[in-house]
């Protein structure tokens, strides 16, 4: 098994974690929707979460981006990231843990699936939607 440690970003980080979400971005095809800046280890691999409340089950840790880089997938690294961030989840008191997943990324439905994830898209349901900014700001200024 490759050797890799599981730890907390710091801002020295920074740099790492940009260049992570630009490479996840290419992999989703998104490339162009990354606007973020930049303001030992190397990091082949992030989780980014924060938490969240449902009315209905409570708190719930809600995992925004995942992400190892490919060269470094199939040694562990994503099932560890993943069961350090259940284990944030119980420790925090969290009654589920919930994320979304491209309908093509086959590979990552399947990684979660193996790990007792539903699918509620199908399951329940529900359809994801946004508001971009111009029509937040376009509603923020109504009278």
């Amino acid at each position: 098994m490759a050797n890799f440690v599981i730890r907390s970003a710091t801002p020295a980080d920074c740099s790492d974690i940009l260049r992570l979400i630009k490479e996840l971005a290419k992999y989703e095809e998104m490339e162009e929707q990354v606007v973020l800046t930049e303001k030992g280890f190397s990091i082949v691999g992030f989780a980014m979460y924060y938490f969240t409340y449902d009315p209905w089950i409570g708190k719930l840790l809600y995992l925004e981006d995942f992400f190892v880089m490919n060269e470094f997938r199939g040694f562990g690294i994503g099932s560890e990231i993943l069961k350090n961030l259940s284990q944030v989840a119980v420790k925090c008191r969290c009654s589920s843990m919930h994320f979304l997943v491209a309908e093509w990324n086959e590979p990552s439905i399947q990684f979660y699936k193996r790990r007792g994830a539903s699918d509620l898209s199908s399951e329940e349901g529900w359809r994801l939607f946004k508001i971009d900014k111009e029509y937040l700001v376009k509603m923020a200024a109504e009278e």
